[in-house]
């Protein structure tokens, strides 16, 4: 962030409600002369709706930060027309719990004058004080030392981080105390910050959207099974959809291959961005996940969310740009999560939530190294096991930990 206000007029960072923006901010703003102010306190947030122009004005000669900066949208054209009046670096951090190119009416981009850091929580690297960047070493396609990403988690472990998610408050509660955080925070992000942000009309469903949407985490969209679960018209759907992605609650992974075969499965996967949020939503904790229990079934999905949402963290500090998309075509061939860099290159990952993994476990990844040739570079089955193992060329089992060591 540092460098980026060094060299750029606008830094806005961007993320869900209780994530650390604030928290962030205040750190690179401390000791700096920069002042700090929040649209969450009302006054100050009537000030800004009231004369935009001189609220973004009050600190003229250092740095200005505007806390939740989604609730008043229109400073934003304020903020443009100062930097067009003096272009210096480190003028305005704006931080917002909403991607502000999706708010309705919100024509200004602030293009060639921002830039923008999406804050998707804390990852099991940061909360270890570690570096994790499984994708590039995966992209050097460099196979000495894999073994060393060998494991010593159990199950039960790897399923209650998944539990705890990545807002740093619910990680350091369990049991009711969590649940209630999590229940709470939904209420408000649909009591305050949907209404602020958007115009649709039947807000109070949220909530039931979310649970479906839980309840079907790393699932492929299909929207007509939405909009008949929130009582909605399916072409209404879509509407409500880009809200909880703007609002960063949700995410979307994109089908890849579209021009490799006719039969490719062109949908989009969705998924919630929290994998603590999702397990309350689904009312989960470890010990429904054990074998034989009637709620076993969506620790895959939850599992694999939990890994889409590491690597799209890691994606934000990677040295590499990288998308991200997954594969299923009508002969039943998928991939979860593939990676592809700028160069083309291919890494493809596979989820399994039991300690164990099997050789047709990457029938997936072996169509994908075959149809791709040499720009495969690494196809991985992260699993709950505690073994690194080489299934053949560029093929290898990795515990889940590997994400993090």
């Amino acid at each position: 962030m540092k460098m980026a206000l060094a060299d750029t007029p606008v830094v806005l960072i961007q993320g869900a409600r209780q994530v650390g923006k604030s928290t962030l901010a205040a750190q690179v703003l401390a000791g700096t002369g920069a002042r700090l102010l929040t649209l969450d306190t009302h006054s100050v947030l009537s000030a800004a709706q009231n004369d935009p122009d001189s609220f973004v004005r009050q600190n003229p000669d250092s740095l200005l930060a505007i806390d939740e900066v989604q609730r008043a949208p229109e400073l934003l054209r304020a903020v443009k027309a100062v930097v067009d009046e003096q272009r210096r670096p480190g003028q305005f951090l704006l931080t917002g719990s909403a991607d502000l190119l999706r708010i309705p009416g919100q024509h200004e981009s602030l293009a060639g004058r921002a830039e923008t850091i999406p804050l998707f929580g804390l990852s099991q690297g940061e909360i270890r004080s570690g570096k994790d960047d499984l994708a590039s070493r995966l992209f050097s396609g460099d196979e000495i030392g894999l073994n060393d990403f060998a494991g010593t988690m159990s199950r039960d472990e790897y399923l209650e981080i998944i539990c705890e998610g990545s807002y740093p408050e619910p990680r350091l509660r369990s049991g009711r105390r969590r649940q209630a955080w999590f229940d709470n925070y939904l209420s408000r992000i649909v009591d305050r910050d949907a209404k602020d942000i958007s115009r649709l009309m039947h807000l109070d469903r949220l909530p039931r959207l979310m649970r479906l949407l839980a309840a079907n985490n790393s699932g492929e969209l299909v929207k007509s099974r939405f909009a008949k679960g929130i009582d909605l018209p399916e072409t209404s759907i879509s509407g409500y959809l880009e809200l909880l992605a703007s609002l960063y609650l949700i995410h979307f992974l994109p089908a890849w291959g579209g021009n490799l075969t006719q039969r490719v499965i062109g949908r989009p996967k969705v998924s919630l961005l929290d994998s603590g949020l999702a397990a309350r939503l689904n009312n989960l904790s470890v010990a429904a996940f054990h074998p034989g229990s009637a709620t076993a079934h969506h620790a895959g999905g939850l599992t694999e969310a939990f890994v889409t949402g590491e690597i799209r963290r890691q994606s934000t500090w990677a040295p590499n740009r990288f998308e991200m998309f997954h594969f299923r075509d009508r002969s039943g061939r998928e991939v979860d999560l593939i990676l592809e860099d700028d160069a083309r290159n291919i890494v493809g990952l596979e989820v399994k939530s039991s300690a164990t993994v099997q050789a047709r476990d990457f029938a997936g990844l072996e169509y994908l190294s075959a149809v791709t040739g040499t720009r495969f570079k690494m196809g991985v089955v992260l699993y709950m096991g505690k073994s690194a193992v080489r299934f053949g060329p560029r093929l290898w089992a990795l515990p889940l930990s590997a994400l993090w060591i």
